[in-house]
């Protein structure tokens, strides 16, 4: 299938590694020109190398905390690549339990997806293809692990403010939908982490799992480009899980 993304522009929060460099990856190769960002300048020089063997990608360092510092990566972005037609929202402070974590997943799990899509709306309603994707988990549907507290909970504000959009923007042309990973095992990870450092819990997590595995992170990433693509031209409001049946949760 085409999914009709060659020459569209898109921005990827937190792409230089995990799921969102995937992201970042399967997008170029579908032939959309790509725009990353993560907080660390070894780490964006590195990827914007890597990718861009594979097609056009610019690269700057943002915390995508700092309101302002995203408002202008956004801005940036949208220059050096001609516009914007897809936004994905990757970033996560991942899972922590006292104030301040709670404090640094609002900014950096809800409000830079806030901040983000306010920076781009301008250029995604232009477009005529826009796009928002916004990366999500299957624990913000279930309780799930140890401290997990923070991390679930903004997710599912993140969910509820991306398809709440659909109504909101999607009046105005630009398609807003989830990806919800359960499980995904990347290396150097948390999953990886987890395995080496709570093997119990990693082991049931496998035994409970249908399929006994993990997903990976191409896994995600395909899911991304076709919610993304013209492809899914009239998906919008849609909260795709991506987790081989680890969820168990029963949609009607």
């Amino acid at each position: 299938m085409d999914l009709g993304l060659a020459g569209k522009q898109a921005l990827v929060t937190g792409a230089t590694k995990g799921i969102g460099r995937a992201i970042a990856e399967t997008l170029l190769a579908e032939g959309a020109s790509v725009a990353i960002c993560a907080r660390t300048a070894d780490d964006v020089e590195a990827a914007v190398a890597d990718l861009s063997k594979a097609g056009t990608v610019v690269g700057s360092v943002a915390d995508v905390g700092d309101a302002d510092a995203l408002k202008a990566w956004v801005a940036t972005s949208a220059e050096a690549l001609g516009g914007i037609d897809i936004y994905v929202h990757n970033t996560s402070a991942g899972p922590g339990g006292d104030t301040k974590a709670w404090k640094r997943s609002f900014d950096i799990d809800l409000m830079a997806l806030v901040h983000g899509v306010e920076a781009a709306t301008e250029h995604l309603v232009a477009s005529d293809a826009g796009a928002l994707v916004s990366i999500s988990t299957t624990a913000a549907s279930e309780h799930f692990g140890p401290g997990a507290n923070n991390y679930s909970a903004l997710k599912a504000a993140v969910e509820n403010w991306t398809l709440g959009q659909a109504q909101t923007l999607g009046a105005q042309g630009v398609r807003c939908n989830v990806v919800s990973p359960g499980p995904i095992f990347v290396e150097g990870g948390s999953w990886d982490f987890i395995k080496n450092n709570m093997e119990d819990f990693y082991k049931a997590t496998l035994r409970v799992h249908p399929g006994r595995q993990m997903g990976s992170a191409a896994d995600v990433a395909n899911a991304v480009a076709f919610l993304a693509s013209p492809a899914a031209g009239h998906v919008n409001g849609a909260n795709l899980t991506v987790d081989g049946g680890f969820l168990k949760r029963i949609d009607f």
